[in-house]
């Protein structure tokens, strides 16, 4: 689930300390850096990769950003009728299991998103990598969960806590694995730097972070 990374639109909780140009630099380093950690992942599960874009007439954009990969616009609604129509698309196709996952984990370990699909393989109905500022870095699925998906108050500190208690009233075998941690705040670039030196995130998994060289680059620049 991404967007192509355009200065004044990327990152604004960012851009207000970094500036609208460096948000946006560090918007298309985490973009690239989450491709490779997908790419890693797909390998290894000889797996289909789809960048479901928004808004949706920026495939063109995201193509010159993510050569080779199949592109889908995520169409109307918010977040979660976006994710629960990706999934739903994916099944349709022929999927046996999706994982959605975004571009604001750059040093998420792919290793994580392999126990994450093997939750799926144990007996999970859904699974996710909590992020430690309350949501989710990821999200797996055995079949399409709409339901699982609605209702929740996007982009707050509740989601991981409202999506549990959804799966909770659903019915649902709910896996929640090690956390890890996504940069959406200018506090959050700390403990990024932190990772990227090799440091384990607060409560996080004990597996060594994404390399994310797209990244580092970015946050040498960025100063």
């Amino acid at each position: 689930m991404c967007k192509p990374p355009v200065a004044g639109l990327s990152k604004t909780r960012l851009a207000a300390v970094l500036g609208a140009e460096r948000a946006a630099e560090l918007a298309r380093a985490f973009l690239l850096d989450s491709a490779g950690i997908a790419r890693q992942l797909a390998t290894r599960e000889h797996a289909a990769l789809t960048a479901f874009h928004t808004p949706d007439d920026a495939g063109e954009a995201m193509a010159a950003l993510l050569p080779g990969w199949r592109l889908a616009p995520q169409g109307e609604g918010d977040l979660g009728a976006r994710m629960a129509r990706a999934v739903e698309q994916l099944f349709a196709e022929g999927a046996g299991r999706a994982l959605l996952m975004g571009a604001d984990a750059p040093t998420l370990p792919p290793a994580l998103l392999e126990l994450l699909l093997a939750a799926l393989r144990d007996g999970a109905d859904a699974a996710v990598i909590p992020a430690l500022d309350g949501g989710y870095c990821a999200i797996a699925f055995a079949r399409p969960l709409p339901a699982l998906l609605e209702g929740i108050a996007w982009s707050t500190p509740a989601v991981l806590a409202e999506t549990r208690a959804r799966a909770g009233a659903l019915g649902l075998r709910f896996d929640e694995l090690q956390s890890w941690h996504d940069v959406d705040e200018a506090a959050d670039l700390e403990l990024l730097r932190l990772t990227l030196d090799g440091a384990r995130p607060p409560g996080g998994s004990p597996l060594p972070g994404y390399r994310a060289s797209a990244t580092r680059e970015a946050m040498r620049l960025a100063g």
